[in-house]
């Protein structure tokens, strides 16, 4: 019964994470929005998490609860109808709506690349 549930839980992020892709590609979606979904695509998708999935429990709680509150931050951010709109294109033509993969590349790279400087800045920062 529980991994029915996680199944199920799964398959709706994996759902909503199309759905962010689309909205992503909206020209109505303001940028700042833009760019918080880049993070969360990029953080969701990515094969390095910020805590390892080889750590028991907490390797998946970043992304039992990182990720759905980003997308739970985003939905408040954008209008209700590019939402709406969103989920229609997923739910009438899924294999449009995933991200493709120099796309997907490029997004990660990006965000790792971002994840790093900010590190490195802050270790800078604190030895001066």
């Amino acid at each position: 019964m529980c991994m029915d549930t996680l199944k199920r839980s799964a398959q709706k992020l994996k759902k909503e994470i199309n759905v962010l892709a689309v909205v992503y590609r909206d020209p109505r979606t303001p940028w700042y929005a833009r760019l918080f979904i880049a993070v969360i695509l990029a953080y969701s998708l990515s094969p390095i998490d910020l805590i390892p999935d080889f750590i028991p429990v907490l390797g998946y709680l970043d992304d039992l609860i990182l990720v759905p509150l980003g997308i739970y931050l985003v939905i408040k951010l954008i209008p209700d109808e590019i939402f709406t709109e969103a989920h229609q294109v997923v739910a009438a033509r899924p294999e449009d709506a995933g991200i493709s993969g120099w796309w997907f590349a490029v997004l990660i790279v990006l965000f790792w690349i971002f994840v790093a400087f900010f590190l490195i800045k802050a270790i800078w920062i604190q030895k001066n």
